[in-house]
């Protein structure tokens, strides 16, 4: 019987591995815990809001960047909704992430969900495992959130709105659960149905429940 302390240990490993070979097919110099992530990329003029500025905004909710006060303002969700959203956690397991996340499924789910945002340098070529990466590293402890997966990126993100090639447009991954086009389709609004999004689908079926055979009866001889 395994104990649940070398479980524990074989689940971080796995899940150590599974980042860094993420982390490891970016092909770039990559450190988890990018101070950039999010640059606003509309035309060819770039506001970039910091890590520090965010961490700032979720813990006490007060708004120090004028980017991000602007992309709160087109959230379609107040500033307390998105504070609240952003640091709500999720239980999750390690093991149903990784494998809804490198399936073709899960693959497809990355894909769509990189619509407008993805790393700034190498853009659509490594959206799939920059964000899986991040996902992945944050559901190591159990629980994941929408302020821990950004705080997990490995790259600098942007948000492009680039004369047509990009929208600025983000694919909210609960569209029956959002109202309106800036629920449905603003980068703060999509961190923030994110991590249900990854709860659901990564969901393990339960373990089928063992019954004891009944013991065979005693003979009367």
């Amino acid at each position: 019987m395994t104990s649940p302390y070398l479980s524990s240990v074989f689940t971080r490993f796995a899940a150590g591995i599974l980042a860094g070979a993420s982390l490891a097919a970016l092909a770039a110099p990559a450190e988890a815990g990018t101070s950039r992530p999010v640059r606003w990329n509309t035309g060819g003029a770039v506001w970039t809001t910091t890590s520090s500025e965010f961490k700032t905004f979720f813990e006490t909710g007060e708004v120090t960047d004028r980017a991000l006060d602007a992309g709160i303002n087109n959230s379609g969700w107040t500033a307390e909704e998105i504070q609240e959203g952003m640091t709500k956690s999720y239980s999750v397991d390690i093991i149903g992430v990784s494998r809804f996340l490198y399936s073709d499924d899960g693959v497809k789910f990355l894909k769509d969900q990189t619509a407008s945002y993805f790393p700034y340098w190498r853009m659509k070529k490594t959206a799939v495992v920059a964000l899986r990466s991040a996902i992945i590293a944050d559901s190591i402890d159990g629980e994941i959130s929408s302020a821990s997966i950004m705080a997990a990126l490995p790259v600098d993100f942007r948000l492009a709105d680039t004369c047509g090639t990009y929208t600025g447009a983000q694919n909210v991954c609960a569209p029956d659960k959002c109202e309106g086009d800036a629920q449905c389709t603003s980068l703060l609004s999509w961190y923030v149905f994110l991590p249900a999004c990854v709860q659901a689908n990564s969901q393990l079926p339960e373990a089928p429940v063992r019954t004891m055979a009944p013991a065979p009866a005693r003979p009367l001889w």
